[in-house]
Parts: C-alpha cells; structure tokens; sequence
C-alpha cells in the first residue's frame, strides 16, 4: 500500500511541476493576437475558395484586421458583409475588379469532328489521355464536365454542345475549374476584358478548320482590326495583350468566330452588329 501512495505521489509531482513549466511557457512565450481576427472570420462565408490569394477565411481576416487587404477583396461576401466587416474595423470597404473563369475553346460537339468513339470514364483526366476521347482537336474541351463537378459554387453548367457554360454571377473566381480542367483550357480574366480567343489549337489555315469549325485558323485579321498593340498572333493563335483596349471591331472579320467579343457568359447568341465599308478604319460600330 505504501509503494502504491508513494507511485502517486511521485506521478502527481511531475503533473504539478509540469503544469508549472507549460504555464510559465505559455506565459513567457505566447503570441497575442487581435480579437478582431475571430470577429471578421465569423463574419466571412468560410467558402476557403482561395480566390482573395490567401489559403482560407482565416488567413484572409488575419490580413484584413493587418491591414494588407480591404474587406471588398472577398469575392463571396455579399455587400452587405463587406460593408459590416469595413464598419467593425474602420476601414474602407475597398474593391475588387469581378473576375470569372473563361473558357479557351468554343468547339462543342457540333463543331468538331469524332475519330473515335470513346466508352471510358466519363471523365475529362480520364479521356485526356485516351486519344482526346476520340475528338479530332487534342486541344479543345473534351465535354465530360470534371470543371462542372469541382465548382462548389454551382457556377458552372454542361450545355447542349457539351461545353461548359459559366455562370458570370455565381462564379467567384475559385480557381477550382482551373486545376480541374487537364488540358488547362479555363483562366481567370477580368469581367470587363470582352474579347475572347475561344481556341487553343496551334495548327493553321486548312488543317485547324479540317479539324473544327470554330478553330482559330491564323489568318490574323483579328489582330490587323484591332488598335495598335491590342492583339498579337503567338504560335498562330490570337493573344489580347491590352485587356479592354481591343473591342469588337477586332472580331468582326474572323472567319470562323474563334475571337469573341462577351460581355457575359460564353457561348450566348454574338450581337448583331451592322458594320460599314469604313469600320475598318475604325469609325463606329451600329448594334442591331
């Protein structure tokens, strides 16, 4: 009975001098932190879509209550959150530039050719590396919807071509889609830059609209139509190097719709627009 008291006590002195040591630590070492930090994560919809370039919610409110980053940054947070965060901390809501997730490839399933007929996973990594799941173009969409199936914010839809088709209010620009397409055909580019290359095939002329109908065939009128530096053909594709300062006129005489001027979602009816003689020239541009 004494040796049993006696392992007791010796085990109840090292709890207590322990507990001393990990309290003296925490007293001598901890890290204050702003209790700010947990209001603003409360307030922020915990999406951790990654899309303000921090890792998750938390991160963000810790750089928000720094400082570093105006509330508005959060591209989830309605107006309403944006503006009670900014209020709680005194600050200036800020803004963020809407950016959403494009597509580079408009050839659905009308537009280009099957040399195969695929029967395996109706996934698009899965097809990507069984002969583009039978599609004549390698580069463009393969239409099995593994960008649909990533975006937690139900931004994007599979349409009847087989392409998918986002949703410009409900996108948040996540970057899901953007890891999830295998061909990497999604980017993240700015609401207010309308002019779209929906192709990613490096072949040219005949051999790129053998292959499909919406091909960018390299004739580079896109590029010749635009201002001065606007676009610029690259490996025989198109590539807007001024977002906003190209416009439609720089659309207008592709031959295959491969550039499009979209001031909302993709693949929606292009506007019709009665062009004169001059517009080359630049003069005006009347919408139908």
């Amino acid at each position: 009975m004494g040796e049993f008291a006696g392992a007791v006590g010796i085990l109840a002195g090292l709890c207590l001098f322990f507990g001393v040591v990990l309290a003296l630590a925490n007293a001598k070492l901890k890290v204050w932190e702003d209790p700010r930090i947990d209001d603003v994560a409360g307030k922020l919809p915990g999406a951790n879509c990654g899309a303000c370039g921090q890792p998750g919610c938390r991160a963000f409110a810790e750089q928000v209550v720094a400082g570093t980053l105006a509330p508005g940054k959060c591209t989830v947070s309605s107006a309403a959150i944006i503006a009670d965060i900014a209020g709680l901390l005194g600050v200036d809501a800020g803004g963020e530039e809407k950016r959403v997730a494009r597509l580079a490839c408009g050839g659905g399933k009308s537009q280009v050719r099957d040399v195969a007929d695929y029967r395996g996973l109706g996934s698009c990594s899965a097809a990507a590396v069984v002969a583009a799941g039978g599609r004549a173009c390698p580069w463009g969409c393969l239409g099995l919807g593994d960008c649909a199936r990533s975006c937690d914010f139900g931004a994007i839809a599979m349409n009847a071509e087989g392409l998918p088709v986002v949703d410009v209010g409900n996108c948040v620009a996540c970057n899901d889609c953007v890891v999830a397409c295998p061909l990497g055909l999604f980017s993240l580019k700015p609401l207010s830059a309308q002019i779209l290359v929906q192709c990613s095939a490096p072949l040219t002329g005949p051999m790129a609209r053998a292959m499909c109908k919406v091909a960018c065939d390299a004739c580079g009128r896109c590029a010749l139509d635009a201002p001065a530096g606007a676009i610029e053909m690259v490996g025989g594709l198109p590539v807007v190097r001024v977002a906003g300062f190209a416009d439609v006129l720089a659309t207008l005489r592709c031959p295959t719709g491969a550039i499009q001027c979209v001031e909302a979602g993709q693949f929606a009816a292009p506007k019709r627009l009665a062009v004169s003689a001059l517009s080359l020239g630049r003069p005006h541009v009347r919408a139908g």
